[in-house]
């Protein structure tokens, strides 16, 4: 980074959460934690929910699970559990102990303590896509990822107050060499960004540096970064039955220092997964718990979390399909399975979609419901995920986005029934028969607030539409898009952190960064 670049950041700016002022883009609502205020779905009964819990108790026991990582092998030896080799198998006791010492919600405290987050109960948050090796927008079409895209992904993450986490790359920027990567991309997420931020478990460098530039940035001394939650990671097993070594060292890394774990589990059925939903969600919910127990022994009390990304294939080729009804109900059983064990709750916005139309929309809708009706608190990909995950897209971004502000806006308008102002009789009086309710004085004291107001769908007559240039919403999003990345502003950082940030950068890059084998 530049000296001209440093000052630029350091002079800051607004937050890039403008509503509509001067030259701002859109409208949208307040940043805001989303409350979800509905009952769960809930398709198994209470001896379902004890069967697939007596499935997975039953695997760990009898099949066990392949741990990659020597570290972990003698914890879980030291534990009393059997461990022959690689494999390791635990009792329900054992797991259960040490389930129940993980908490049922915990905060997330970033450098701008405005972007705190509690994971858990009825709250639900959302995290912008992340992971895909690929970008595709309007203008450039599919391309390989690199930093720039990457960047701008940042400015929409941190310009929609309805994403709340800057999670992993939401798009892996190739041309950056994988030993120096993670410090780029942590520079730039910890500075076109205040949210909270994610590590990913790639080696030990990885996430020390991680930990070292969110504690830097947040201008926080190493007791203040331990004390609380500043951060997290998200681990995945290698189904059927594995966790691999840089991901359980990651893993064990933070929750010796009390930052989150996510432990989810990517189950197929049918491909890494039995193919009924039952047994996919009973093999993940085995695979899960076992890092959990693993992380509670360590750290009895440190914050985690249960993942769901169990779906189902087509049959006839073996791709994955996402947001289909195999998706969602594995999703809503996983919930119910999450309530049982009192962990919070990750699922993900996914589609198999290969451009921002509308198979991409009703899969991930379908998805994001799924997240609703599961009471899932922490809602990966909600924002620009496409093809099954390998790309990105900014019109997909502002898409999605819509979508979250609409079950936003959902919660927000929870029918109460419950004053005669609700049931407005008095209205209902004035306007008589025949007439309508624009002028009378109840519209008019909440004309502002009455209905949610889209940025992307346009309700408009087809005439009214038309006469506009007739864009389709793919074009308006793209728009969009570009309007937020002309007039972004990043957020304010601290200058004395910035410098230090930047020297720790330089550094460590001179030092050769993290290797590029496990």
């Amino acid at each position: 980074m530049t000296e001209e670049q440093g000052r630029k950041r350091r002079a800051g700016g607004r937050a890039g959460n403008k509503s509509r002022a001067g030259s701002a883009v859109i409208d949208q609502m307040p940043w805001r934690i989303p409350v979800n205020t509905d009952r769960p779905t809930e398709p198994l009964d209470t001896d379902g929910v004890h069967a697939i819990h007596r499935g997975a108790m039953r695997v760990l026991k009898e099949i066990g699970i392949e741990i990659l990582n020597p570290e972990a092998l003698e914890i879980f030896r030291k534990a009393g559990c059997i461990v022959t080799g690689e494999n390791v198998r635990m009792d329900e006791d054992f797991v259960m102990e040490m389930v129940g010492h993980a908490p049922e919600t915990f905060t997330i405290t970033p450098r701008n303590p405005a972007r705190e987050i509690v994971i858990g109960g009825r709250n639900m948050v959302f995290v912008n896509v992340s992971s895909p090796p690929n970008a595709w927008d309007l203008e450039r079409g599919k391309r390989t990822g690199d930093f720039e895209t990457f960047k701008e992904f940042l400015k929409l993450t941190q310009y929609f107050n309805c994403i709340h986490v800057a999670g992993g790359y939401p798009v892996e920027p190739v041309d950056i060499h994988p030993s120096i990567r993670h410090l780029d991309c942590l520079f730039e997420k910890l500075t076109l960004t205040d949210k909270v931020c994610h590590a990913y478990s790639l080696g030990a460098e990885r996430v020390e540096d991680v930990m070292e530039m969110v504690r830097i940035a947040g201008g926080l001394s190493h007791s203040e970064f331990d004390a609380r939650p500043r951060m997290y990671t998200n681990i995945n097993s290698v189904s059927p039955l594995k966790h691999d070594y840089p991901m359980l060292d990651g893993a064990m890394r933070l929750a010796r220092r009390g930052q989150p774990v996510i432990v989810t589990p990517f189950t197929l059925a049918g491909a890494m997964a039995p193919v009924t939903m039952a047994g996919a969600v009973a093999l993940s919910i085995a695979e899960g718990l076992s890092a959990i127990a693993l992380l509670q022994y360590i750290n009895p009390g440190c914050p985690v979390a249960i993942g769901t990304f169990t779906s189902n294939v087509d049959m006839k080729s073996g791709a994955p399909a996402f947001g289909t009804p195999e998706y969602m109900r594995a999703t809503q059983m996983t919930g119910q399975l999450a309530r049982f064990y009192k962990l919070p709750l990750r699922s993900s916005g996914v589609c198999a979609a290969n451009v921002p139309d509308g198979q991409s929309m009703w899969e991930t809708s379908n998805s994001l419901w799924a997240a609703v009706q599961s009471r899932s608190n922490l809602v990966y990909h909600a924002a620009g995920w496409l093809e099954g995950g390998l790309i990105a897209s900014p019109e997909k971004f502002v898409m999605d986005c819509e979508v979250l502000q609409m079950i936003q806006r959902y919660f927000e308008d929870s029918v109460t029934a419950t004053t005669p102002d609700d049931i407005a009789f008095d209205a209902i009086r004035e306007v008589g028969a025949g007439g309508h309710y624009f002028g009378c004085q109840h519209t008019q004291d909440r004309y502002s607030t009455a209905f949610y107001a889209p940025f992307v769908s346009d309700w408009r007559n087809y005439e009214a539409w038309a006469a506009d240039g007739a864009h389709w919403t793919p074009e308006r999003a793209h728009r969009i898009y570009k309007a937020i990345m002309a007039e972004f502003e990043a957020p304010e950082i601290d200058g004395a952190a910035l410098e230090e940030l930047t020297r720790f950068v330089a550094r460590r890059k001179q030092e050769g960064g993290a290797p590029t084998d496990f």
